[in-house]
């Protein structure tokens, strides 16, 4: 086990057991790698960098809300590449781009890489969830943290295909805006 993956584990396992500033130190040091990752990934399939920052919110986000799910005996880079894998996956899928193959082995490009670009502020993804309007809200947590589709999303919330789309576009921004805004602060 490398020395990156111990601390990451540990800081996981600290996370997991209730240890705020941990859990801060643990998505500090997440920013980076998968900035880097999702970065070196989107350009390499012809897409704008820009779109790792979507990304990197919304693995934050997801790591998260799935944090209880972290075995504590297991290793924590595999755990989080699945989640950065998935989310590369269903955003090239969402945004009809060109089947890409992104292997499992990447794990180690989230350990071994970094992105020295401002490091961002870390918070409490559910709070700032909740600062969103409900619809917005809802929007984001069935598409992009279910994995539901913008037409079950629409049916089952009472909207439009395209605002359930707008919607999560606006809430992305929104919650992106919040970051920077309390890191200001």
């Amino acid at each position: 086990m490398t020395n990156q993956e111990a601390e990451l584990k540990a800081l996981m396992i600290a996370s997991q057991r209730g240890d705020a500033a941990a859990y801060r130190v643990l998505l500090s040091k997440l920013v980076p790698r998968l900035r880097g990752y999702y970065k070196r990934r989107l350009t390499g399939v012809g897409r704008s960098a820009d779109e790792a920052e979507d990304l990197l919110q919304e693995t934050l986000l997801a790591v998260h809300l799935k944090r209880h799910t972290y075995d504590p005996e297991a290793l924590f880079t595999p755990w989080l590449q699945a989640i950065a894998r998935y989310k590369l996956i269903d955003h090239l899928r969402s945004t009809r781009a060109s089947r890409m193959d992104v292997p499992i082995e990447d794990h180690l490009e989230l350990s071994a890489t970094d992105d020295h670009a401002a490091a961002e502020g870390t918070h409490d993804m559910t709070s700032l969830l909740a600062r969103l309007p409900l619809k917005t809200r809802q929007a984001i947590e069935a598409v992009k943290l279910e994995g539901k589709s913008v037409a079950e999303t629409a049916e089952r919330y009472g909207m439009s295909e395209s605002n359930v789309k707008v919607s999560i576009h606006r809430g992305l921004k929104a919650l992106a805006s919040f970051l920077r805004k309390d890191s200001d602060t």
